[in-house]
C-alpha cells in the first residue's frame, strides 16, 4: 500500500505530541500526584491548616506543569524537528514500512517497531518508549486508512 505525498499540519502535530506526552506512564503518575497535592493544599488552605503562601506555591507548581506539558514541550519538539516541515510518501508492505521524501528514503522492518497507538489524526509508530514516528491519517485515501490500521495490528505488537 502506498500513500500520496503528505505534509504535516502544525496544529495536528502539536495535538499528537500532547497525546504522546500525556499518555506516558511516568507523566500520568506525576500529573496525578501533582493534582492530588494541589487538591490537598487547597483543602488544607480552606481549613486554615497551611498559609496562603504554601497554597500559592502549590498552585504555581500545578500551573507550571500544565503549561509545560500542554504548550512548551510540544511546541519545542515541533520547532526543533525538521521532519515536520518536509513532504513524505509512505509505503506499507507485508515486510516493511518505508518513508520517502524528495531527497532520500528509509525503510524499517516491522520487527523494528515496539508498538503503535492511534490518536485522532495520527498513527504513532514506536521504536522504543521515547523514539517514535507519527504518520498522518490524512496520508491515506478512503479505505486505505482502515487497511493501514489492519497492517499495524497484524505486524506491530501493541
Amino acid at each position: 500500500m502506498t500513500t500520496s505525498y503528505f505534509t504535516y499540519t502544525k496544529a495536528k502535530v502539536i495535538q499528537a505530541l500532547r497525546y504522546h506526552f500525556i499518555s506516558r506512564k511516568e507523566i500520568k503518575i506525576m500529573m496525578i500526584l501533582v493534582n492530588v497535592f494541589a487538591i490537598g493544599s487547597a483543602a488544607l488552605f480552606y481549613f486554615k491548616e497551611i498559609s496562603p503562601f504554601a497554597f500559592l506555591v502549590s498552585s504555581i507548581l500545578w500551573f507550571f506543569l500544565m503549561i509545560l506539558f500542554w504548550y512548551i514541550l510540544p511546541n519545542t519538539v515541533y520547532r526543533q524537528n525538521k521532519t515536520f516541515r518536509d513532504r513524505f510518501k509512505a509505503y506499507l508492505s507485508n515486510t516493511s514500512f518505508t518513508l520517502e521524501n524528495e531527497q532520500s528514503s528509509r525503510g524499517w522492518e516491522w520487527e523494528s517497531f515496539s508498538g503503535w497507538t492511534e490518536s485522532p489524526h495520527f498513527f504513532h509508530l514506536y521504536f522504543n518508549p521515547r523514539s517514535f514516528f507519527i504518520l498522518p491519517k490524512d496520508a491515506f485515501d478512503g479505505d486505505e486508512e482502515h487497511e493501514a490500521r489492519k497492517i499495524f495490528q497484524s505486524k506491530i505488537k501493541k
